[in-house]
């Protein structure tokens, strides 16, 4: 099982985008994937399911934050809610979800003096008897006891950029960060790419920014990028993923895209 987190410390780059349509892509290449929400924005989980869907499903199953512990359900026999309890089936071919929970957004407060609070994603990954090949968390844009879970669990990270000045500022200090972690957690991963997303909005020394990211990462920023689409924020609204609403050149982009990180993540030749 490769578990792959979407990662970046600022806001508004693309993350959950590529997130879900990764997710969506794997599972049409016939790949049993889940896609886990850890943003307590829940911007993938209403991607995939409508305000109605979550809320049924967060009363009777829970959400990514019962495994993280920020929720305490149990079920009428105290037993604690784990990863198969709280999947939604289906949300593309061969793709489930964990929602997220606005719970999330205390979760650091709430967890202060936790045992292992770091691993409980891990560990219910562990314990799934769903048979995942892929994973794919969709992290918040910070460090805390959500983006840790994700990268606990993970084999692989993928940072998508917006090419503007802020937004690359801390390409490098998240890399060190993640290092960090993962030697503090035994657990290193492997970037599996920097990925140029949101091209078409206006910044600032765009090209500038694009050619020193690729001077200081070399091959980690992978050579095709996703644009700003309209369409692309249409299928969002609407449950669905990219390649199914129907815009060839965001089907072409993101296949690319796609494509590419999965050989780097060894889940496609």
């Amino acid at each position: 099982m490769r578990v792959v987190s979407c990662v970046n410390l600022k806001g508004g780059v693309g993350k959950t985008t590529l997130s879900v349509n990764l997710a969506a892509y794997f599972g049409s290449r016939g790949l049993k994937t889940l896609l886990v929400d850890l943003d307590p924005q829940t911007n993938a989980t209403f991607s995939t399911i409508t305000l109605q869907e979550w809320e049924q499903h967060a009363n009777l199953h829970g959400t990514v934050a019962d495994l993280l512990g920020a929720r305490k359900h149990t079920n009428a026999n105290a037993h604690q809610k784990t990863l198969d309890d709280v999947v939604r089936k289906n949300i593309f071919k061969n793709v489930d979800l964990v929602p997220s929970h606005l719970d999330l957004f205390t979760i650091d407060l709430d967890m202060a003096g936790a045992a292992a609070r770091e691993t409980r994603l891990k560990k219910a990954l562990a314990a799934s008897s769903a048979g995942y090949e892929v994973v794919i968390c969709d992290c918040p844009p910070n460090l805390t006891i959500p983006t840790q879970n994700a990268l606990a669990s993970s084999s692989h990270f993928i940072v998508p950029i917006s090419a503007d000045f802020l937004s690359a500022l801390g390409v490098g200090i998240l890399l060190s960060r993640i290092k960090q972690l993962g030697q503090d957690l035994d657990q290193p991963v492997t970037l599996a790419g920097i990925v140029i997303s949101r091209v078409g909005r206006p910044a600032y020394h765009r090209d500038d920014i694009v050619l020193q990211l690729k001077k200081q990462f070399g091959a980690g920023v992978l050579k095709d990028q996703l644009s700003e689409r309209v369409k692309v924020a249409e299928a969002a609204s609407k449950q669905h993923s990219v390649f199914d609403h129907g815009d060839a050149q965001a089907v072409s982009e993101f296949t690319a895209v796609c494509f590419e990180l999965g050989k780097r993540i060894g889940v496609l030749k």
